[in-house]
C-alpha cells in the first residue's frame, strides 16, 4: 500500500510538473503574442509619425525653395536695374561727348572759314603792297637818276667830290648844331622841369595817397586740398566715372598726380576753375560722390559763383560811385574778380585805376565821370578774352558799344595801351592811372628769370653805345646809370646819348611803367705828393 501511495504521489507530482510546464509554455506563447501586438502597434505609430514628419519636411522644403526662387528673382531684377542705370549713364555721357565733339567741329569749321577769309584778305593786301612797292621802286630809281645828275653838276661847280663836301659840311654843322641844340634843349628842359615836375608829382602822389589800397598781388588757385589720399580714389570713381562727370559738368581738367593730398584743377577759364574748386570742396565735405550728386553740386556752385560775380561787380561800382552802369556790364565786370594779370587781381586793379583817374581828372579840371568810367571799364575785355577771339582792348570796346556806353568812355578803353591816337585828355588820364596801378611796388609779379633777362637786356643796350665805360640797371630795372669815358664823350654828346638810349629802349624792350636813363660824365685828375 505504501508503494501504491508512493506511485500515486509520483504520478501526481509528474502531472503537476507536466501541468506547470504546459502553463509555462502557454504563458510564454500568450506573452509572445501580446508583445508582438504591442510592438506592431508601436511600429505603426512610428510609421505614422515618420510619414507625418516626411510630409512636413517636404512642405517646408517647398516653402524654402519658393522663397529662394523669389529672392533670386528679386536679386536678378536688381542687377538688371543697376545695369540699365549704368547703361543709361554711359549713353548720356557718350551723347554729351558727341555734342561736345560736334560743337568743337563747328568751332573748327568757323575758324577755318575765318582763316580762309583772312588769307584771302592777306593775299589781296599783299598784291596791293607789291604793286605799291613796284611803283615806289620806279619813283626811287627816277629820283636816284635825278640825284646823280645834280651831284655831278655840283661837283663840277664846287671842285669838290661828293664825299669831301659832305664831310666838311657835316663837320661844321654838327659841331654848331650840337652846341646850340644842347644849350637850347637844356634850357627848355630846365624850365619845363622846374614848372611841371612839382605839379605832376603833387597830382600823382596825391592820387596815389588818396587811393592807398592794399597790395593786390595774388596767385590763381589751381589746387584743392584733400583730407587724405583715399579721397583721390573716391573722386576718380569706378572706372573713372566720377572724375569724368566732374570734368563734363564744369568744363575743366582734373589732374590727379603723385602730389600728396591734393588735386590740381587745369582750365584757361578762371570762372569755370572757381566753379570746379567750389564744387570739389563741397563734395569732399559732403562725402557723397556720384554722378547725380556731382551734377547737383555743380549746378548749385554755378549759381553761387554767378551771384558772387554780380555782387562783386555791384560792390566795385559802389566803391567808385558809378551807379548807372548797364546790369549786364556789371556782371561782366564782376567776372574780373576771378581774373589775374601777372598775379594782380583785375577787378581790384580796375577799381584802383578808376579811383586814381578820377582824382587826377579832378586836379586838372577834366571830366571826372568819364575818367572814372573809363578807368573802371578799361580792362573789362579780360573777363571774356578766353571765350571771344581778339585782344582784351578790342573785346572791351565791343562790349562798351554793345551796352551803349558813352563814346568818350569807349575811346578811353580803346586808347589805354596807346594803340590809337589820343582824342581826349580823359583817355590819357586813364592810361596814366593804369600805369600807376600796375607798376606800383607789389602790384604785379613776374618770374625771376624774366626779371634777370630784362635787366641784362637793359645793360646790353647801354653797353652797345660808343664811349660807354659801364652801365648799371638799378631800382628793379626802372632806372639805368651809364658811366661814359670823359675823353670820348662831351657834355653835349652825353645829353644826346641819353635820348638815343631811351629811344632804343622804347623800341626794343617790353616793360611796365617807365625807365629813367642817367648818363654820367666825370673827369678825375690824380697826382701823388712825394
Amino acid at each position: 500500500m505504501n508503494n501504491s501511495i508512493s506511485v500515486l504521489c509520483n504520478a501526481v507530482a509528474t502531472a503537476g510538473i507536466v501541468a506547470g510546464v504546459c502553463c509555462l509554455i502557454v504563458g510564454i506563447l500568450v506573452g509572445a503574442i501580446v508583445y508582438k501586438f504591442i510592438v506592431l502597434k508601436k511600429i505603426n505609430k512610428n510609421k505614422t509619425q515618420a510619414v507625418k514628419i516626411i510630409e512636413d519636411a517636404y512642405a517646408e522644403a517647398k516653402s524654402v525653395k519658393k522663397e529662394a526662387i523669389l529672392e533670386a528673382k528679386e536679386e536678378a531684377q536688381k542687377i538688371r536695374d543697376e545695369a540699365n542705370d549704368e547703361a543709361k549713364e554711359r549713353r548720356a555721357e557718350i551723347q554729351k561727348q558727341e555734342e561736345r565733339l560736334d560743337q568743337r567741329e563747328e568751332y573748327v569749321k568757323k575758324k577755318e572759314q575765318s582763316l580762309d577769309t583772312k588769307i584771302e584778305q592777306f593775299e589781296n593786301e599783299k598784291q596791293k603792297f607789291e604793286n605799291e612797292k613796284l611803283l615806289l621802286n620806279q619813283k626811287l630809281e627816277e629820283q636816284e637818276e635825278i640825284k646823280v645828275q645834280m651831284l655831278e653838276k655840283l661837283e663840277k661847280i664846287s671842285g669838290l667830290t661828293k664825299k669831301e663836301a659832305k664831310d666838311i659840311l657835316i663837320e661844321n654843322i654838327t659841331d654848331e648844331a650840337k652846341k646850340d641844340a644842347g644849350a637850347i634843349v637844356k634850357q627848355i628842359e630846365d624850365e619845363a622841369r622846374e614848372n611841371a615836375e612839382k605839379k605832376a608829382q603833387d597830382i600823382v602822389i596825391g592820387a596815389i595817397q588818396k587811393c592807398a589800397t592794399d597790395l593786390s598781388s595774388e596767385m590763381t588757385i589751381t589746387s584743392v586740398v584733400l583730407p587724405n589720399d583715399e579721397m583721390k580714389g573716391r573722386i576718380i570713381g569706378r572706372e573713372g566715372r566720377n572724375i569724368r562727370s566732374i570734368e563734363s559738368a564744369t568744363g575743366v581738367e582734373l589732374i590727379v598726380d603723385d602730389t600728396p593730398e591734393a588735386i590740381t584743377i587745369s582750365s584757361f577759364d578762371p570762372f569755370r576753375r572757381e566753379i570746379a574748386r567750389l564744387s570739389l570742396e563741397k563734395l569732399i565735405v559732403d562725402g557723397r560722390i556720384h554722378p547725380a550728386r556731382i551734377e547737383e553740386v555743380v549746378e548749385k556752385s554755378t549759381i553761387e559763383v554767378e551771384k558772387a560775380v554780380k555782387e562783386a561787380g555791384e560792390n566795385a561800382c559802389n566803391e567808385v560811385a558809378i551807379y548807372n552802369l548797364n546790369p549786364e556790364l556789371v556782371k561782366v565786370l564782376g567776372r574780373l574778380k576771378y581774373r589775374t594779370s601777372y598775379g594782380q587781381n583785375c577787378l581790384k586793379h580796375s577799381v584802383e585805376t578808376s579811383i586814381i583817374a578820377g582824382l587826377i581828372a579832378a586836379e586838372i579840371g577834366a571830366n571826372v565821370q568819364v575818367a572814372k568810367r573809363g578807368g573802371l571799364l578799361h580792362d573789362i575785355g579780360k573777363a571774356l578774352d578766353h571765350e571771344v577771339e581778339g585782344t582784351h582792348v578790342s573785346i572791351g570796346v565791343e562790349l562798351a558799344k554793345k551796352y551803349k556806353e558813352n563814346e568818350a568812355v569807349v575811346h578811353c578803353i580803346e586808347a589805354h595801351h596807346g594803340n590809337v591816337p589820343f582824342k581826349s585828355i580823359e583817355a590819357i588820364i586813364v592810361q596814366i592811372a593804369d600805369a600807376i596801378s600796375s607798376t606800383r611796388p607789389g602790384a604785379r609779379r613776374e618770374s625771376f628769370e624774366n626779371y634777370i633777362k630784362r635787366l641784362e637786356q637793359l645793360e646790353s643796350i647801354c653797353n652797345d653805345f660808343k664811349g660807354v665805360e659801364k652801365s648799371f640797371a638799378i631800382q628793379a630795372g626802372r632806372e639805368v646809370r651809364i658811366m661814359v669815358k670823359p675823353d670820348v664823350i662831351s657834355d653835349n654828346d652825353a645829353m644826346f646819348m641819353a635820348k638815343d638810349i631811351a629811344k632804343r629802349i622804347e623800341k626794343e624792350m617790353q616793360y611796365p611803367g617807365q625807365i629813367k636813363v642817367n648818363v654820367i660824365r666825370e673827369s678825375r685828375f690824380t697826382d701823388t705828393a712825394k
